[in-house]
């Protein structure tokens, strides 16, 4: 009976709310990458997001950078688009995010990538 208890509270704990949140997976560019100046960001979560409290700042060489309103794919609402609204001078950008998963989780991350 006790083996009961004990494996039935791991599978309860293993299945805890705290997986549900919606954790950065790629973003195009991709963290650390030195690339040409992209036309938008890409960041794939874990999962589905809520857009009206997703998005991103982007910092460059020079402070901030101006952004187009972030979307969600529409194939895919666990892919955020976000369009640059002019290409990126040579430097390295940092990315702030922030999501909020269709459960109610938040997250946040940054990462970096440069541009050449």
């Amino acid at each position: 009976m006790n083996r009961f208890i004990l494996s039935a509270a791991l599978v309860l704990a293993a299945a805890s709310p705290a997986f549900a949140h919606a954790h950065l997976l790629q973003s195009d560019p991709a963290a650390s990458a030195s690339a040409a100046s992209p036309k938008e960001l890409t960041l794939d979560f874990s999962e589905g997001l809520e857009i009206a409290f997703s998005g991103v700042t982007l910092t460059g060489p020079s402070g901030a950078v101006s952004t187009g309103a972030a979307t969600l794919d529409p194939k895919d609402n666990k892919v955020l688009l976000v369009p640059l609204s002019a290409p990126l001078t040579a430097g390295t950008y940092t990315v702030a995010w922030h999501a909020l998963s269709s459960d109610g989780h938040k997250t946040t991350g940054t990462y970096s990538f440069i541009v050449k």
